[in-house]
């Protein structure tokens, strides 16, 4: 059978490249240019470990192939970013684009699966776009004219491609003769468990998976904030809380970033504001994180700029990434900080990210990247907000006089 990947990003790159491995011919379709050129050559713009070999070797192969044209295939999987717009809604665009292109090349019976994080509802839209794009085909035919499903994706990035075969996936399709085809392709590569449901429910498990993780975090970040106001340490309290059988205490970080944590929960807000409480709450306090922490920075700047003179408070902001050793940014806290902090005319700052090449477009023009070492040489403040295993150098650490601040998890 052949395979047509759309989205080639974090999940959709690794998804085609496992697919192929496991014998299936894999079509490729992204409308970033760049992403395609370097795919041709078997090359992937993603830092993901282990990633760059299989890309490769299926490339070589044959099995995995960049196109820069939908065309048709048995089954489209549609990985594609459903982000939040500024007032928090979600941004379907692009599902709603592949569902249209998806619409123009099919001949009828070919199996759409959404593995995007969406909203409850998006795949029935699925279904109705390519409805009222191709009438021909469900005025020809009177049985069923495609099969879509919903099976989200549930991997993390630094260990994608272990994930996409163990981890256990839910399949809910639009109906059982969709959901039963899904389930015997997953079957072909993933180790995991299997669960089968309708698409609503499949829809709203990932996002309740997300959602319940956040509400967790914002407990431990804001009980974070109150340790302070108590000088209490905040570490001590969850060790000790934690030795309760049922207590499990997340710690805290400088706010909640990633592509779906910080995002997936106001997609249940979203027309929904009257029923989620809790879920704005925490939302606001995982928020408010990002501000006390960048808030705590200037504190302690305003203590050295007593002692010094004639120059500006120097700060290295160690990690921009959303976790520890990887280049992902998306909706990092820590690039929020930096932002911030860099619109102080009063310091000289100093990013440090070992995983990226270039600062983000919202910093580029005020700032630019250093080396840990360098970094650590020229300030008066390390802030660590990313634990990176490139900071942990006890030597390093053990030569540094100025003051540290640890807000990593």
């Amino acid at each position: 059978m052949k395979v047509c990947v759309i989205g080639l990003g974090y999940v959709g790159l690794p998804v085609a490249s496992i697919i192929a491995s496991h014998g299936f011919e894999v079509v490729g379709y992204d409308k970033n240019k760049k992403i395609i050129e370097a795919l041709k050559l078997g090359h992937t713009i993603i830092s993901e470990k282990g990633l760059d070999m299989v890309v490769r070797a299926s490339v070589e192969t044959g099995r995995l192939k960049a196109i820069e044209k939908l065309e048709l295939a048995d089954i489209y999987i549609i990985a594609v970013p459903t982000p939040k717009l500024n007032d928090n809604s979600p941004d379907l665009s692009y599902v709603s684009e592949a569902a249209a292109e998806i619409a123009e090349v099919i001949n009828g019976g070919e199996l759409v699966i959404l593995e995007s994080t969406v909203p409850v509802g998006t795949t029935e839209k699925i279904l109705n776009i390519i409805k009222n794009n191709r009438p021909d085909l469900f005025k020809k035919n009177n049985n069923k004219v495609i099969n879509i499903v919903h099976c989200p994706e549930r991997i993390l990035p630094g260990n994608t491609l272990h994930e996409l075969v163990y981890n256990d996936r839910i399949i809910g399709g639009l109906d059982e003769e969709a959901t039963k085809l899904a389930n015997d392709f997953y079957k072909t590569f993933v180790k995991g468990n299997i669960y089968l449901t309708d698409a609503k429910v499949a829809e709203l498990s990932k996002l309740t998976e997300n959602a319940y993780r956040d509400v967790n975090i914002a407990f431990a970040n804001e009980l974070s904030i109150l340790c302070e106001e108590l000088h209490i340490n905040i570490k001590d309290v969850i060790k000790f809380a934690n030795k309760h059988p049922r207590v499990n205490i997340l710690n805290p970080g400088s706010g909640v970033g990633g592509h779906c944590i910080p995002v997936d929960p106001w997609f249940i807000i979203n027309n929904n504001e009257h029923l989620t409480k809790l879920l704005q709450t925490s939302r606001e306090v995982n928020l408010n994180k990002t501000i006390w922490v960048s808030k705590k920075i200037q504190e302690t700047a305003s203590k050295i700029e007593e002692k010094i003179k004639n120059r500006k408070v120097k700060i290295a902001l160690l990690g921009l990434s959303y976790k520890p050793n990887i280049d992902d940014l998306r909706e990092s806290p820590s690039v929020d900080i930096a932002k911030i902090l860099s619109q102080k005319r009063k310091y000289e700052i100093f990013v440090v990210e070992p995983n990226i090449h270039s600062l983000p477009k919202e910093l580029e023009n005020k700032q630019k990247l250093y080396e840990f070492n360098d970094a650590l040489d020229k300030s008066d403040i390390a802030v660590i907000l990313v634990s990176h295993k490139q900071f942990n150098s006890p030597s390093k650490w053990q030569e540094f006089e100025g003051i540290v601040l640890d807000f990593s998890e």
